[in-house]
C-alpha cells in the first residue's frame, strides 16, 4: 500500500485529491497538511512514500518544504497550477520526484505516483521545453542586493550590509533593472519570485 500525504490550502481540492486516491487499491491518504511547514511535520511524524505538495501555501510554501524534506526517504510531487520554468528549477534542484500541472487528467495523477515509486522522474512536459530556456542574468553580487532590496532594506541599509558605498548600491540596482528589462525594484522583486531566483 503506498502511503500518501497531501498539501493543499485549498481546502476543496485538498478533499477531492484526497478522495480520489483513496478510491486506488493501492494507495492510502495517511494525512493532509493546508501549509507547507504542517506538510514537513506530517512527513517527518508519519513517514509516508510520497507527499503531494502545492507550491503556493501560507506561512511555508511547498518549495521551501520540498528543500526541507530532501533526503528524507519520501517522495514528493508538486501539483501545481503553475508552469513556471523558475519553480520548476527550484523544484528539480530540491529532488523532487514528480512535477504535475493541475489541469492534468486525474487519472494520471495515480499513474504518477506508481511511476514515481517505480522510481522514475515525472514531470509535465510543456515544463521541459522551459527548463533550458532562462538563467538568472545576474551575478551573485546583484542578487544579494536585489534579495537585500525584497527584504525591505534601502540603499544606505544595503551599503552598510555589503560595505560598499551608497552610489555602487545604486549602479548595482540600475544594472539590475537594465538587465531584467524592468523599470523599478518592485517589478524586478515580482520577475524574480516568477521566475524562481530567489533562494
Amino acid at each position: 500500500m503506498i502511503s500518501i500525504v497531501i498539501a493543499e490550502d485549498q481546502k476543496m481540492l485538498l478533499g477531492a485529491f484526497g478522495s480520489l486516491l483513496n478510491l486506488e487499491e493501492d494507495m492510502e491518504v495517511v494525512g493532509k497538511a493546508s501549509n507547507g511547514a504542517e506538510a514537513v511535520a506530517l512527513v517527518k511524524k508519519l513517514e509516508p512514500d510520497v507527499c503531494i505538495m502545492d507550491i503556493e501555501m501560507p506561512g511555508k510554501s511547498g518549495l521551501e518544504a520540498a528543500e526541507e524534506l530532501k533526503g528524507c526517504g519520501c517522495k514528493v510531487i508538486i501539483l501545481t497550477t503553475f508552469a513556471r520554468s523558475g519553480y520548476f528549477q527550484r523544484a528539480l534542484k530540491a529532488g523532487v520526484s514528480g512535477y504535475l500541472l493541475k489541469d492534468s487528467p486525474s487519472e494520471e495523477l495515480a499513474g504518477s505516483i506508481r511511476s514515481v515509486m517505480a522510481g522514475k522522474r515525472i514531470y509535465a512536459p510543456e515544463l521541459m521545453d522551459d527548463v533550458y530556456g532562462e538563467e538568472n542574468p545576474l551575478t551573485d553580487r546583484e542578487k544579494e542586493v536585489l534579495e537585500l532590496v525584497a527584504d525591505g532594506k534601502n540603499t544606505k541599509e544595503i551599503a552598510e550590509e555589503l560595505s560598499i558605498k551608497t552610489g555602487t548600491v545604486r549602479n548595482y540596482i540600475s544594472i539590475i533593472l537594465d538587465k531584467l528589462e524592468v523599470k523599478n525594484r518592485i517589478e524586478a522583486i515580482t520577475q524574480s519570485k516568477e521566475k524562481g531566483w530567489f533562494k
